[in-house]
This record gives C-alpha cells, sequence and structure tokens, in this order.
C-alpha cells in the first residue's frame, strides 16, 4: 500500500478555467481574440516558474495596449478563475488527513497565486508538506520538482500515489516509479483511492 498520497491542486482540489472566467467578463468573441494575440498561459507559466505575478501580466499589458485592461484582469482577478472548490475531493483530503495519512501537494502554482489560494481555500494548510513550482523554481512535467518530492519526502518513487489532471505530469511519475492516476472526476479518484487499500467506500464517498 502506499505511504504517501501527493496531489496535484488546479482542477484536482479547485476549479481552473480563465477561458471560461474571460467569456463571463469580457464575452467569447473579445476573449478569443485575446487568447490568439496574446499567450496568456504561457505568461501563467512563467509566474509558476518564479517570475512575479502582476510584473509579467503588467509587462504584457503594456506590449499589447489594445489588449491591456483585459490582460490585467488576469492578475488581479486570478482567484475568480481558480473557483470553485471540488468538494467531493476536498471531502477526500479531509478523510486521508482524519485517518493519518501523510498527503502532500505538488502543483504548478506562482508564490503570489499560491498565497492567495491558501488565504481563500484553508484546506490548502491541510498538506504535511507542499512542493510549488514557483518556490522550487522547477516545472512539472520536467523531473525536477519530482526529485524535489522525492528527496524532501524521503519515499521511494513506489511509496507515492500521485493524481494530477494532465497527463504528462502523470506519465513522467510514472516513469520514475510512482504510483499514478489521471484525474478525470473526484469518484475516479475516490475508487483509485479504494482499491489502494488506502480509504474504505464510507470514507471516500
Amino acid at each position: 500500500m502506499p505511504k504517501a498520497v501527493v496531489f496535484d491542486i488546479g482542477r484536482v482540489l479547485i476549479e481552473y478555467d480563465p477561458e471560461g472566467f474571460y467569456d463571463g467578463v469580457i464575452g467569447p468573441e473579445r476573449r478569443k481574440a485575446l487568447f490568439d494575440a496574446v499567450d496568456l498561459h504561457g505568461l501563467n507559466l512563467r509566474v509558476d516558474a518564479g517570475e512575479r505575478l502582476h510584473e509579467t501580466f503588467a509587462e504584457a499589458a503594456c506590449r499589447h495596449p489594445e489588449f491591456g485592461n483585459e490582460i490585467a484582469l488576469w492578475a488581479d482577478r486570478w482567484i475568480e478563475m481558480a473557483s470553485p472548490e471540488i468538494p467531493h475531493s476536498v471531502r477526500l483530503l479531509m478523510a486521508l488527513k482524519a485517518k493519518g495519512v501523510l498527503v502532500l501537494a505538488l502543483s504548478n502554482f506562482g508564490a503570489e497565486t499560491f498565497e492567495i489560494a491558501r488565504a481563500h481555500y484553508p484546506f490548502l494548510d491541510l498538506f504535511d508538506q507542499r512542493y510549488v513550482s514557483a518556490h522550487l523554481k522547477a516545472i512539472k512535467p520536467g523531473p525536477g520538482i519530482y526529485a524535489a518530492l522525492e528527496q524532501g519526502s524521503g519515499f521511494a518513487p513506489g511509496e507515492l500515489l500521485f493524481t494530477d489532471d494532465k497527463a504528462e505530469n502523470i506519465e513522467a511519475a510514472r516513469q520514475r516509479g510512482w504510483r499514478v492516476h489521471l484525474f478525470e472526476h473526484p469518484q475516479g479518484w475516490a475508487d483509485c483511492l479504494v482499491e489502494h487499500g488506502i480509504l474504505n467506500e464510507e470514507e471516500a464517498a
């Protein structure tokens, strides 16, 4: 049986839908024009790698003045893109914690956005250890962030069970010998935890 359970955060414990946010604020047509002109996801990845949130998006707004106000929304209203929590996933985290299972977070996250998320979602403080890309200057699916967790936690790869919504992140962990589950919905993750003998069906409900 695995000795520690590792969670990704975005689209596993909390929803993350920038396109949906922008559709609601500026409309689908303007949103498509914005995303076609500006690599907002690429900017966010730079933040996840350790760059500062507001500075990164402010520079992009200067380079694309025709979309300046819209680009600024990413930094100013980020929490609205990272909402709401996924209730069943949060229950699973709490059930694991209550049972004394070691729970770790492994997530691509900016330093500032992670603090915003922590303030908004107190359950993020339940993790025994958190491995955040901006803190480590290493991003999934690169090997450095996985190695940091192995070294920091002291667990062998086969003792870790990891869930993530991105296939490339799961495959990188699998190649290291981790046990893995591709997150598609909370019930599938619940079933995985039961199959591994970590939770029973009542605990995973």
